[in-house]
């Protein structure tokens, strides 16, 4: 009896070290990169830096606009678009809490009924022939020991995972806060052109009264009276252009409220304030990867992936599981609660993995690909959002300062208009000359008018870029998987 015991306990010793050294040799290839390792200071040299330049949660309302305000409200109140978001991370928080109950013991009742007849040639003369009744009555227990923490590693990655759905919940908000900003950027430089080509429009037609007169009076001949005429035609064509990019621009907004095209029909001409002046936060670049919701979201996915190696690892381990059984059986109900009716079964058992054709490595070689796959989708999360950041900023730059050369422009236009005005009212120039300064200045205009636009829509990419103001759970960065598990 001795020997037996001491021959199990020295081959469940060895099946142990085996069991756990079977996974050796397999670990990830990287983890995620240091924040201060990208190098940001030269790109963004002379911008104007502050402890609170994060943007507001409510960012879009710098633009001044009321209709904006109540056409992002409305948006963020719901769209498919955020219902699937939202879906999305129910379903995560289900899988977690599956993952969670997977921790637990079991416990489940059953009742059967059963009667069977077996041929007497088969069973024999004793029971053969005859019909044979059991009733059962049964509660059983389960409970699988979270030993190696295995299973607390699996609810913990499907946790991590739940949160990142989260925070692609709050990014799906963002980008439609976004796109309906710069949809209605968009929609406000329609109207804006539309206007200019009307003004052009009565221009030329003036412009084209004085040519008429100019021909009938025998003065010029009919060539600038064809050139006068299809610079109408070319007016009434961009007139006719922007309109139609107003239509397609309020079935956009209407489509990205969820709504059908007829909303559109009832969103008036924007009116939008000055775009404000850009403002970066002092702690550009490692607070800025806890502000962007896509980056908070990779980065829960590597908690997740490193989760999951550590649920590989412990597989390679023994598995013990408390199991039991207890009930009453019978031939018939009547008997089911008599004393010798009691059944029961139950204990501890152990079981371990010995051969299985490489299964569990190949898993864990599948994890730690998963975690190497999640690093660098990280990594170039946070590259990215860094390239947004100072792009918008170069473009916010470069915008003002042409806004600027522009705006001296169109003083000098004005300028030149004032005087051929005056001339004429002297009577020492002509109406054509007024016409003629009126054309540069509704040039500069339609410029300025698309330039404001690509300022506003700068201005939006770099309150996207900064994370639009969102409040993201940012995971605590853990240990290494390989550090973690061993």
């Amino acid at each position: 009896m001795f020997r037996t015991s001491l021959l199990a306990v020295a081959l469940g010793g060895a099946l142990l070290v085996t069991g756990c050294a079977s996974g050796g040799g397999l670990h990830p290839a990287a983890g995620p990169a240091d924040p201060a390792a990208y190098g940001v200071t030269r790109s963004l040299a002379g911008a104007p830096l502050s402890d609170a330049a994060f943007p507001q949660r409510d960012w879009w309302r710098v633009l001044g606009d009321p209709q904006l305000d109540a056409l992002i409200d409305e948006a963020l109140r719901g769209t498919p678009s955020l219902a699937a978001a939202d879906a999305r991370v129910r379903k995560a928080q289900a899988q977690a809490g599956l993952a969670d109950a997977a921790r637990e013991p079991t416990l489940g009742g059953s009742a059967q009924y059963a009667f069977a007849q077996l041929p007497e040639g088969l069973a024999g003369k004793e029971i053969g022939g005859k019909l044979m009744q059991n009733a059962v009555l049964m509660v059983k227990f389960d409970w699988p020991l979270d030993v190696w923490g295995g299973k607390r590693a699996e609810y913990e990655a499907a946790l991590d995972q739940a949160h990142a759905r989260q925070i692609e919940a709050q990014a799906a908000r963002l980008t439609l806060a976004a796109n309906v900003a710069r949809s209605y950027v968009a929609l406000a430089q329609a109207f804006e052109t539309q206007g200019i080509a009307r003004r052009e429009q009565a221009r030329s037609e003036h412009l084209l009264q004085l040519a008429q007169q100019r021909v009938d009076a025998g003065l010029d001949n009919r060539i600038g009276l064809r050139n006068t005429e299809g610079l109408i035609a070319t007016a009434k064509a961009q007139a006719s252009a922007a309109q139609q990019q107003i239509d397609a621009l309020r079935n956009t907004l209407a489509a990205l409220l969820g709504q059908g095209p007829d909303r559109g029909l009832a969103i008036e001409r924007p009116q939008l304030l000055k775009a404000s002046a850009p403002a970066l936060p002092s702690t550009l670049p490692s607070e800025l990867l806890g502000h962007r919701p896509d980056v908070v979201a990779a980065r829960w996915r590597v908690e997740a992936a490193a989760q999951t190696i550590k649920s590989a690892k412990a597989s390679f381990k023994p598995g013990i599981d408390l199991s039991g059984l207890a009930g009453l059986a019978s031939s018939g109900f009547s008997d089911l609660f008599r004393s010798d009716a009691l059944l029961g079964f139950g204990g501890p058992a152990i079981s371990l993995p010995i051969f299985d054709g490489g299964r569990l490595r190949n898993n864990l070689a599948a994890r730690d690909a998963d975690y190497d796959l999640a690093v660098a989708d990280y990594d170039a999360t946070a590259v990215q959002a860094l390239r947004d950041v100072v792009d918008a900023l170069q473009a916010i730059h470069a915008l003002d300062a042409q806004g600027a050369s522009l705006q001296q422009a169109q003083t000098a236009g004005k300028a030149a208009l004032e005087l051929a005005q005056a001339r004429y009212k002297a009577g020492l120039g002509t109406q054509l000359d007024v016409l003629s300064a009126q054309k540069p200045l509704l040039q500069i205009e339609q410029q300025l008018a698309g330039l404001r636009a690509q300022r506003y829509a700068a201005g939006i990419n770099l309150n996207l870029a900064l994370g639009g103001g969102i409040a993201t759970d940012a995971p605590t960065p853990s240990a290494s998987p390989d550090a973690a598990a061993n």
